[in-house]
């Protein structure tokens, strides 16, 4: 498997919301939006449900019956979504990107694709808890597919290369699974993410007859792993580890011909910066074993550790290097991002290396930054790009 280029420019994921995206979200979800925070701020431990966005700005659904609808048979949210989804792709061609996504617009959050493509999760009760859905049922598929149909607008919209993000089985256990709550469902955590394997392959079949170039696994939680000072979801490193990796490599067991991809981060809280601490060395060896032909990888913060640890990966994985942090107001030059590709090229050949953020700009709903900013970022990582393929390709 290869890049398209040396240098290949991508996005991890995800644009921030704007207004128009927040409002037909918020009236056309079954689980209520997480309210909007402060823009540049993220507050992590108090996190309200809201039905609309703010208390002085609401959505008019009866506009939603104009009579202009590009599409008589499809609900007209859905236009209006599919139109600012066209927005999206706009912005990153406009920037230069080599590779587009559909910015995630279409879910609150990355994980809450698992609400569209399953039934077994309510709105999560707990307070304090930032990610908005709990398992209380036994899932089963609710949208098979509705991925792949994602996939399709966006290659239908794009001459660019297109990937489409989908969370690991790991992170949704982590994340979606709670003892007070879905122990009727699944007595343990690991019944959970076994349940959630093959609904996810499934999707990942349909997106390969998508036509979709690039298919990213979202796992963060990983990153945990690599600071001594925070405990393992499950208690033990090595088990964490283990699994999942190894529910990764069944997930995309199978899939074939699309560039498979992992991303992992050390969570992007804006103002609050990271969460977790440490360099790859500690998860290096369980890098190796995990199956699939690309890592995205955070190195712009000071806490990532060096990119030194590139030369421990096999020679057949790309590496997605992050050269810009998406949680600083901060816009790096493109000198800036040329410095910092330069320091990986002494232990990665161009061809493996590709250009994108740290981790996606907004993860979530709540990370309420502005576009121009998230544009500028990567238009400097465009140009920095050229000036690389100038020098080295």
């Amino acid at each position: 498997m290869k890049l398209s280029k040396s240098f290949e420019t991508s996005m991890v994921g995800s644009f921030p919301r704007p207004h128009p995206v927040r409002d037909v979200f918020a009236s056309n979800a079954e689980i209520d939006p997480i309210q909007i925070s402060t823009p540049g701020k993220v507050n992590e431990t108090s996190v309200n449900f809201v039905k609309g966005i703010d208390k002085d700005y609401e959505f008019d659904q009866k506009r939603s019956g104009k009579k202009d609808s590009p599409d008589t048979n499809k609900d007209p949210q859905l236009n209006y979504m599919d139109g600012l989804v066209k927005y999206a792709v706009l912005l990153q061609e406009i920037a230069g990107l080599d590779v587009v996504t559909d910015g995630e617009w279409r879910r609150q959050a990355y994980t809450h694709v698992i609400n569209d493509l399953c039934n077994g999760f309510i709105q999560d009760p707990r307070p304090g808890i930032r990610f908005g859905l709990i398992v209380t049922e036994p899932i089963s598929a609710k949208q098979p597919g509705i991925l792949a149909k994602d996939a399709n607008f966006l290659i239908n919209n794009s001459d660019r290369l297109t990937k489409i993000s989908v969370p690991s089985p790991y992170i949704l256990g982590a994340r979606l699974w709670d003892p007070d709550y879905s122990i009727k469902a699944y007595p343990t955590r690991e019944k959970f993410i076994d349940d959630l394997v093959p609904i996810l392959n499934y999707e990942l079949q349909e997106l390969v007859k998508s036509g979709i170039d690039i298919i990213q696994i979202d796992e963060p939680d990983m990153a945990v792993l690599l600071d001594p000072a925070k405990e393992p979801i499950y208690g033990d490193r090595e088990y964490d580890l283990r699994l999942g990796s190894n529910k990764i490599n069944e997930m995309i067991h199978g899939i074939k011909k699309v560039r498979t991809a992992m991303h992992m981060c050390r969570w992007n809280s804006l103002n609050r910066g990271w969460h977790w601490e440490g360099g790859y060395e500690p998860i290096i060896d369980t890098l190796k074993s995990i199956n699939v032909n690309q890592f995205f990888m955070e190195f712009s913060i000071p806490v990532a550790g060096s990119v030194s640890i590139l030369k421990e990966l096999p020679e057949d994985k790309l590496i997605g290097l992050g050269c810009l942090d998406p949680r600083s107001e901060t816009i790096p030059s493109s000198g800036d991002i040329v410095r910092r590709v330069e320091e990986a090229l002494k232990y990665v050949s161009p061809d493996r290396i590709g250009l994108n953020p740290d981790c996606g700009f907004a993860p979530d709903i709540r990370h309420n930054i502005p576009l121009d900013e998230c544009y500028a970022k990567l238009v400097n990582q465009v140009n920095a790009a050229r000036i690389l393929e100038s020098k080295y390709s």
